[in-house]
């Protein structure tokens, strides 16, 4: 068995030759031997082999005697969502992601949506897997599916009000995701007129892969906002647990701005409250959780490990800049329909664009957006960059790969968990052309280890 599709919070790798229907069926009976769950939702994203690997994996639930509730083609949030609203013991969504349609992958939660990642379980469950030596049950478990769009709809439906919405014309890109169909489900509820493209769910992904944080994948929201004069643009990922904002002028807006902005909203509703954030770009968002009376409280970068710090900390809020979002009030997990939804209800309350709630923020803290680069040792690299840096530096931390702040500008470097390259990000304080500057004199450093 190839155990590199277990990856730091997750399950991801290219089919067959590194994630399977074996494969499938062994974490099936892994995650049921490691839980011991009595029922269990499954679910799966649009790519050609998910059909197969959800069976599979179901195959291994029910052949350790788990009563299996499929939901079928949906996005990784309605996984945790039926897995909290019903009252599961467990749930798996098989997914990649904004990966390849090559690709193919696992996301796995416990009962109430709690993530189930390297440090809470998915490595005894890939020792497990491996091992291949599971216990008999007394008899083969149910398999049904389960009904939960329509109360996880209107669970959506609470974060807006709609009693107070004027009309708008939004573009939506799901990128031939699992998003249409939910989408089409909630404008029956809503006052706007969306635009469409790129909306049929097709596993081949016609129109690229959809990962609206590659500057390449951004061109056709862009365009059909300006052509369509519309108020608002959003793109979604794969499995839409992310989403991706373009302001009416089509500009791209980088998550880190949008965390802020929901981080504002919150704290407006929930004085004091705590906000949780990654440490890749941290300076906005702790000077609006700082002025707003909140809690700032970093953890390391990552869906499973942002969840485990929201339900430790209470959190109300928390955001990464690479746009996952996450709520108290949604089991503390990330989606990529509420944040939309609360920015437009911002929009109303405030009566002012999305560029004019963002702007000043953008402004006072430039960033250089995230920079992947493949080198050929990590490690290396940020051992150059701590004794580079270490005279200049007023803090300095671990958290989640290298962060280094000096007095003016900041950065972050880490391995990523998910693909083999290492991610860059850099900020000033209200300094467009230092952080620039900065940006390029990291990424010559970084040249000699390609």
């Amino acid at each position: 068995m190839d155990l590199s599709c277990f990856k730091a919070y997750d399950i991801r790798g290219r089919v067959p030759d590194q994630l399977d229907a074996e494969t499938a069926y062994r974490i099936g009976r892994a995650f049921a031997e490691f839980l011991r769950p009595r029922n269990v939702v499954v679910g799966r994203d649009i790519r050609p082999s998910s059909p197969l690997l959800c069976d599979a994996v179901g195959a291994g639930l029910r052949d350790s005697g788990v009563a299996v509730h499929d939901i079928g083609l949906c996005g990784t949030e309605e996984v945790y969502f039926a897995t909290f609203h019903e009252g599961m013991d467990g749930g798996i969504m098989v997914t990649a992601s904004h990966n390849p349609a090559d690709f193919n992958g696992m996301k796995l939660v416990r009962e109430k949506a709690m993530p189930i990642s390297g440090d809470s379980g998915l490595g005894k469950i890939r020792e497990l897997a491996a091992a291949n030596r599971f216990s008999r049950p007394g008899k083969i478990g149910n398999k049904g599916t389960l009904a939960s769009k329509d109360a996880y709809i209107n669970h959506l439906l609470t974060f807006f009000d709609r009693a107070q919405s004027r009309p708008r014309r939004i573009v939506v890109n799901p990128g031939n995701g699992c998003a249409g169909p939910i989408l089409d489900a909630l404008e029956r509820h809503l006052p706007w007129e969306f635009v469409r493209i790129c909306f049929e769910p097709d596993g081949t992904f016609p129109h690229g892969v959809p990962n609206p944080l590659l500057p390449e994948n951004r061109a056709l929201t862009q365009k059909a906002v300006v052509a369509e004069k519309a108020d608002l643009g959003i793109a979604w990922d794969g499995d839409f647990d992310r989403c991706f904002f373009f302001d009416e002028r089509g500009e791209f807006i980088e998550g880190y701005y949008l965390v802020g902005l929901l981080a504002d909203y919150f704290l407006e509703r929930y004085p004091g409250g705590k906000i949780i954030h990654d440490p890749r770009l941290t300076w906005n968002t702790i000077d609006i959780v700082n002025a707003r009376g909140g809690i700032p409280v970093c953890s390391k970068t990552g869906h499973a490990f942002i969840k485990e710090r929201m339900r430790l900390e209470n959190a109300v809020y928390g955001g990464e800049m690479s746009a996952h979002h996450y709520f108290r009030e949604f089991g503390f997990c990330d989606s990529g329909m509420i944040p939309w939804l609360l920015v437009l209800a911002l929009m109303q309350r405030r009566n002012r664009p999305l560029s004019a709630l963002v702007e000043e923020r953008i402004r006072l803290y430039p960033a250089s957006g995230e920079i992947n680069r493949r080198v050929g040792s990590p490690g290396e690299v940020l051992r150059d960059l701590e004794e580079t840096y270490r005279t200049q530096a007023v803090a300095m931390d671990h958290i989640d790969g290298l962060s280094m702040e000096m007095k003016r500008w900041r950065f972050n470097l880490r391995s990523s968990n998910t693909e083999p390259v290492i991610r860059l990000n850099v900020e000033t304080r209200g300094d467009a052309a230092l952080m620039r500057e900065k940006t390029e004199e990291i990424l010559a450093r970084l040249d000699p280890f390609q």
